[in-house]
């Protein structure tokens, strides 16, 4: 298991669309992961990193919704 870092605003915006999209997918795979391991009861220490990888894909999907809103504004004017 490998540690999350937060991700960060100005790193998001400097990625391609194609690598936010890559790991917008990562981290919601780990997420599906770790919530059916938390099911079955196997997460002991590991319960904060949902809060943390759920945190990081609002991020990504928040950066991803402000290149759409920039694209659309530069298009009508």
């Amino acid at each position: 298991m490998k540690l999350l870092k937060k991700l960060k605003e100005k790193e998001l915006l400097n990625l391609s669309a194609e690598e936010l999209e890559k790991r917008l997918l990562e981290l919601r795979n780990e997420y599906s992961r770790l919530r059916g391991m938390s099911t079955r009861g196997a997460l002991k220490k590991e319960t904060g990193m949902i809060k943390s990888i759920r945190r990081n894909i609002a991020r990504l999907e928040t950066a991803r919704s402000l290149r759409k809103i920039s694209k659309t504004n530069e298009a009508n004017r």
